[in-house]
């Protein structure tokens, strides 16, 4: 080549060359793209962390006021009508009225606002009788009882009309005599009353209980029931007496539960006694306790439901009791739990209406409001100087008020939402009434006000941990394993058929493999559970059978099959076993299960429902499977491949090289692939949802079903009112989801960091 034609050449070259001005303008373009790039990624990073975090700060921001205390606020102060002292103090619903029963047997409704009064009404006892003593039933009843010196008892009870003219409330009060207009003889040896209690039983039929006890020491009782004349509208009450076991001590209050089964009666020395009235011809005296060493019961009164009883004494302790079976299955009174004392003695108890809580004064003038499930003290305030005379609490637990020694009442405004929730209620065993020991419950409502709620995160956490656990046990082995044969020791021409429909199971929506769960697959092992266990236990066995038999074909036989294809041999192999085991099902029974393997169970003591934790492992699974191959695959697929080439060169095995090379290198990856799947399980709701039978139990039996976070959320999120204690304790479950989630995938990515920063020198 000429001197000119290689400077032609090189000309030619260097005219096509960008210039010096155009190179860096394309450099300045490359800096702008690579910054923006940088800026982009890092803003969608700080956009994750920030959705991240406003998740966390919505879901505290419904959660936090459940753990916020009461608060009271002084409205108003006024002197309370009527020239006696005050017996009973209530609240009318609407909260506009009060209403007050003195010892003169004066009923006084005022208004909360100003004390004017609203109506008064006198409850007159036989002609020359004085009131003895005063008794109240449950509050959500209203009925009350003066006692008489003459042995009698009037029954009354607030009623109110409320009607609207003009668009404008007004309630109208009347005091109302359901068991009629004349007192009942209580006893009738003609003795005063000294102590009395009465209930009424709201469930059935109108029906009422009296237990009063005499001057001259005796305990006698008195059953009613009543009859309406249809024509005259007339009422007329039987009463049935009897007397009751004499007592080793004077009582200091009497209780009788709702059902009339049960009376409760704190003596003058410190013992509670339990009285059995189920046969009031066969009344026993069937326990008796020391409430406290060295204290005396000076309040009493039954929680809403009349099940539990709160005792209070004169050093201020508070505590609950009721009735437990005791290992001879007799029924005993035990102390359940206790509450933060008061520094004077206990003076009154006002229970709420719908709830397991309640309001204590004392002797120093302190109010405290307590919840029994949660065994919170909400709040201990100073609220006068001398002791309280008199509480009452709203039914819709809003409006409190208050009354001292000169008569004054305070009405208050309350604040006290959500008192059931407490950690120990939480997380902690709790028990609850009508419970033999503290369980674990989650029971969030019924069709009873008198319901006590029940809020254990322990059922559903164990749940939602028990149907990740039997999902990865059945998806791990399959999923792992098999990405590992699909990347190394498939054929490129199989892989490709194999990996994209696995793969493509993904897109399969979880509902239809819930609802295919619930109604196909839970049936199905049901009646064939020989056949289950036969395949889970058999078909590893069978396909290792299958290898080893290999090893003995002829050569040529082996050589037809190219390198690669093994796996198309046991597809056939697969089937005719799962055909042979589910066929030989009923069979298996029969020869060893006496004809059904469920009833076997039964016998042997072994839960078995039909919706459980495998029927949801096998439906989970093949959820969870896509996800945990797709990603190990695709690590195991990308390991270099001249580590696998030198390991064999070296003399290594393929399986030598898979164990010693392929698993340690990719093993970050598999470990990410079953961390994702985990979180995948964890989050599952529309599979547990519609294949367990949602039962928030506490176990790891395999053949129970359970009730996970997730799918409690989606059950009763719904139905809750906005605002209420369930409904935050939702959002609770749904923050300690998102917590678990975040801590797991969190050790997770630092496990993954260590394993690659372990192997990265291979």
């Amino acid at each position: 080549m000429t001197d000119s034609t290689a400077s032609s050449l090189r000309h030619r070259r260097e005219s096509r060359l960008p210039s010096a001005e155009l190179r860096a303008k394309r450099r300045r373009i490359r800096m702008f793209k690579n910054g923006l790039s940088r800026w982009g990624i890092t803003a969608a990073g700080f956009g994750v962390v920030l959705s991240l975090a406003t998740i966390f700060i919505y879901l505290f921001y419904e959660v936090m006021p459940i753990f916020k205390g009461a608060e009271v606020t002084h409205e108003t102060t006024f002197e309370l009508p009527g020239e006696t002292p005050s017996l009973h103090l209530t609240i009318e619903r609407y909260q506009e009225l009060g209403l007050n029963f003195d010892a003169s047997g004066q009923v006084t409704f005022f208004e909360l606002d100003s004390g004017a009064v609203r109506y008064q009404d006198d409850v007159a006892g036989n002609p020359g009788a004085t009131i003895s003593t005063f008794a109240k039933g449950e509050d959500i009843g209203g009925l009350v009882g003066f006692g008489y010196d003459d042995g009698s008892v009037n029954l009354v009870r607030a009623e109110y009309q409320v009607t609207f003219p003009d668009d404008v409330r007004l309630i109208t009060p009347s005091v109302g005599r359901p068991y009629g207009q004349e007192p009942i003889q209580l006893d009738p040896e003609g003795q005063a009353i000294t102590h009395l209690s009465v209930q009424e039983n709201t469930r059935g039929a109108r029906a009422a209980i009296l237990v009063g006890y005499t001057s001259d020491h005796r305990l006698v009782t008195a059953r009613l029931t009543t009859r309406e004349n249809l024509f005259t509208g007339e009422v007329e009450t039987q009463v049935s007496r009897g007397v009751l076991p004499t007592l080793p001590a004077p009582p200091q209050t009497i209780l009788v539960d709702k059902d009339m089964r049960s009376v409760f009666v704190a003596d003058t020395a410190g013992y509670l006694h339990y009285i059995d009235i189920r046969n009031p011809r066969e009344a026993a005296l069937v326990h008796s306790i020391r409430a406290a060493e060295g204290e005396y019961i000076t309040a009493m009164d039954f929680l809403v439901g009349s099940v539990s009883i709160i005792v209070g004494t004169d050093q201020g302790t508070l505590s609950q009791w009721f009735l437990v079976r005791d290992d001879e299955n007799n029924r005993v009174l035990v102390r359940i739990r206790d509450f933060k004392p008061h520094n004077a003695a206990i003076t009154h108890i006002a229970p709420e209406h719908t709830r397991k809580g309640f309001i204590v004064g004392d002797a120093n003038g302190t109010v405290g409001v307590h919840y029994g499930t949660s065994a919170r003290t909400l709040l201990q305030q100073q609220m006068q100087d001398g002791p309280v005379k008199g509480l009452a609490l709203s039914p819709v637990n809003r409006r409190l008020i208050v009354l001292d020694q000169s008569n004054n009442l305070q009405v208050n405004e309350l604040w006290n939402r959500h008192p059931q929730i407490s950690f120990s209620a939480l997380w902690n065993k709790v028990w609850y009434e009508g419970r033999s020991d503290p369980e674990y419950i989650w029971q969030s409502s019924s069709a009873s006000d008198e319901f006590e709620s029940k809020f254990s995160l322990v059922p559903l956490s164990i749940g939602t941990l028990k149907a990740a656990f039997f999902a990865m046990l059945f998806a791990m082995p399959l999923a792992i394993m098999g990405a590992i044969y699909t990347a190394y020791f498939m054929t490129p021409k199989l892989r490709g058929m194999v990996k994209p429909t696995i793969e493509i199971m993904e897109a399969l929506p979880t509902v239809i493999l819930g609802f295919l769960a619930g109604l196909w697959l839970a049936p199905f092992m049901e009646n064939n559970l020989p056949a289950v266990f036969s395949l889970l236990i058999g078909m590893p066995i069978v396909m290792l059978l299958m290898a080893f038999l290999w090893r003995f074909l002829p050569l040529y036989l082996r050589n037809r099959i190219p390198g690669g294809w093994e796996a198309a041999i046991l597809v056939p192999v697969v089937l005719l076993f799962g055909w042979a085991m589910v066929t030989l099902s009923p069979y298996v029974e029969v020869w060893f299960f006496d004809g059904s393997m469920r009833q076997w169970f039964t016998e042997n003591g072994i839960t078995y429902d039909q919706r459980n934790a495998m029927v949801v492992g096998v439906a989970m699974g093949f959820a969870v499977i896509p996800t945990i191959y797709s990603i190990a695959e695709d690590a195991v697929f990308n390991v270099p491949r001249h580590l696998t080439q030198g390991s064999l060169a070296l003399g290594a095995t393929p399986w030598q090289t898979v164990l010693g090379v392929v698993i340690p290198t990719a093993s970050p990856g598999i470990f990410s692939a079953i961390m994702i799947g985990f979180g995948r399980a964890v989050g599952e709701t529309m599979i547990v949802l519609m294949a367990t039978g949602n039962s928030p139990i506490v176990n790891f039996n395999i053949f129970e079903g359970m009730r996970t976070l997730s799918a409690n959320i989606a059950v009763e999120l719904p139905e809750t009112a906005v605002g209420s204690t369930h409904f935050r304790i939702l959002f609770l479950a749904a923050l300690v989801l998102l917590t678990f989630t975040f801590i797991l995938n969190t050790i997770a990515e630092v496990v993954r960091q260590r394993l690659r920063k372990r192997y990265s020198s291979l």
